[in-house]
């Protein structure tokens, strides 16, 4: 087991060895993948079958008795509706009029009267794109609408596949299966992602795309080393190019396009990752090309890996954000859909009538998103984020005794996206390690996180104004955890540590995951809506500003 270690790469090219050390083109690539690539775990068994076994236990945990409480919870008021009417007319459509002055819509929805609660010839002004609410959707599909597992089901399953994920990330970071399975461990028992893995939200699915982006750019940097090791291997220092081989055709940054332009195509919150990992991906090609000793590397990097990075992440990320809005295109009733029809327009009218359309559309979403300053009793300032200052309330319920098995005079039915505050807290703390670690040690593991931690927590600050919650920190919950998972490695220490560090490293790191498990077993009835004394559920409360 391997535990976190300084980037091979972080090595200047004046301090690689000289041409007449490198006998043959075997030997020299073999000595430029180490330099760039590191030495990967050998227990490849166990790399997978820690991560998938908590997997297993977190996705059980996740879908046992998924359908309760069988009404919409929170904003499933909007995203769970909105997922099947894109089912059933492939846009959002408004609200059935009578019943919505009836306050009658989620009331039927419930029961099944789904035929009633749309308006099918009226789109509705949504403000977030379509992606998410396909995805939704397609569960409900799978399952009926009646069948409130189903409203859930799509969600839960990235929630499961996002335990796995990070585990394999942590494992390819930090070169360690314990450490892999560790970060898995801690994302399993996290209170925030297990309430928003239960719920129809679009949230989780931000963050599942953004973080499946992140993974894709991991393998991406292996892999184009690898190449560049094993060309500039296959030649001697006289015989290399100025500005060095090509880094190969990069599918993984490929993919990674496609999943951030799915992420921006739920929330445009998943648009700062597309900032964020495209200047994470490029300092990684500058590194490689400087470390491999290519003379012109800063040349090489910006004309050549830069353009081609920028095609990769951003232009995928255009055209499937594009892609994503198939429904409305081809919709004959989506909101705003032929508002150019009645806006001509002397500049623009040589733009088609339903790119026209659907840019207002944008300019209405935008206007409304940037102008939100409506109060409301759940609206935090992202400070209070990392520490859980205000949890928001997603369901609550105060049964009297005899009422829905209540057994006191009084008792509560709640759930509480409350983070589990061993690992918040801890990567409160570990946020200095890891800007110590990226600035002064050059470690490429500390920038990474901090990469994730800036494009899904960042932007908010710019945002204080606006009504803002602290549920939308679920969608860099991955980062949190890689952060606290970073600090404990560093604590057993490298192989070469001494055998006492590494056992207290090693207990350490056991007593903070069982923490984790306990809190999160203690806080479990109010993640899951279950029927508790009002005294009970208060002990839980241990903040005022967690009522």
């Amino acid at each position: 087991m391997a535990a976190v270690t300084l980037e091979p790469a972080s090595v200047s090219p004046s301090a690689q060895e000289a041409p007449t050390t490198w006998h043959s083109p075997p030997a020299r690539t073999a000595r430029l993948r180490a330099r760039l690539v590191g030495t990967p775990p050998g227990d490849r068994l166990l790399g997978w079958l820690g991560p998938l076994v908590v997997a297993a236990i977190g996705g059980f945990l996740r879908f046992w008795n998924l359908g309760s409480p069988h009404q919409l919870v929170f904003d499933e008021t909007y995203y769970v509706k909105e997922g099947w009417s894109m089912i059933l007319f492939g846009v959002e459509m408004k609200n059935d009029p009578a019943l919505e002055a009836a306050k009658q819509i989620d009331q039927n929805f419930t029961a099944g009267h789904v035929s009633t609660v749309y308006d099918p010839t009226v789109g509705d002004l949504v403000v977030h794109p379509p992606v998410g609410k396909w995805v939704i959707g397609w569960g409900e599909q799978l399952f009926g609408i009646t069948n409130s597992f189903g409203w859930r089901f799509s969600v839960c399953v990235l929630g499961t596949l996002s335990i796995l994920m990070v585990g394999r990330a942590a494992r390819r970071m930090f070169g360690s299966s314990l450490l892999g399975t560790v970060a898995s461990i801690l994302l399993a028992f996290d209170g925030h992602h297990f309430v928003h893995s239960r719920t129809g939200l679009l949230d989780l699915i931000v963050m599942f795309f953004g973080f499946a982006a992140f993974c894709c750019l991991l393998i991406d940097r292996d892999h184009s080393r690898a190449v560049l090791a094993a060309r500039v291997g296959r030649v001697t220092r006289s015989e290399l190019t100025r500005f060095g081989p090509s880094m190969g055709w990069r599918p993984w940054r490929w993919a990674a396009g496609i999943c951030l332009g799915l992420s921006t195509g739920t929330k445009w919150s998943g648009l700062y990752f597309v900032v964020a990992f495209g200047l994470m991906t490029v300092l990684w090609d500058l590194g490689a090309r400087r470390a491999a000793g290519i003379r012109g590397w800063r040349v090489a990097w910006l004309v050549r890996d830069s353009p081609y990075a920028f095609l990769q992440l951003v232009g995928t990320t255009a055209v499937v954000y594009c892609l994503s809005w198939w429904g409305w295109f081809v919709s004959s009733n989506g909101y705003n859909r032929h508002w150019a029809d009645t806006h001509g327009s002397a500049k623009w009218g040589w733009v088609p009538a339903a790119v026209r359309s659907w840019w207002n559309y944008h300019a209405q979403m935008l206007e409304f998103n940037v102008n939100l300053h409506s109060d409301h009793p759940y609206k935090t300032n992202p400070w209070s984020w990392m520490i859980q200052g205000r949890p928001t309330s997603f369901f609550y319920e105060g049964p009297k005794k005899g009422a829905d098995g209540c057994t006191v005079a009084v008792c509560s039915k709640a759930i509480t996206s409350i983070g589990t505050v061993s690992v918040w807290w801890g990567a409160t703390l570990a946020l200095v390690v890891l800007l110590f670690m990226w600035a002064l040690r050059r470690d490429w593991r500390a920038g990474a996180i901090l990469a994730g931690l800036a494009g899904g927590y960042l932007p908010w600050f710019a945002l204080q104004d606006r009504t803002i919650y602290s549920f939308y920190a679920v969608a860099f919950v991955p980062w949190v955890v890689l952060a606290c998972t970073y600090v404990l490695g560093l604590a057993i220490g490298p192989p070469t540590a001494g055998r006492q560090r590494r056992q207290v490293g090693l207990l350490v790191t056991g007593l903070f995951c069982v923490l984790t498990v306990s809190l999160f077993a203690f806080f479990y009835p109010i993640y899951t809506a279950q029927v508790v004394s009002q005294d009970f559920w208060r002990a839980h409360m241990w903040f005022p500003s967690w009522v």
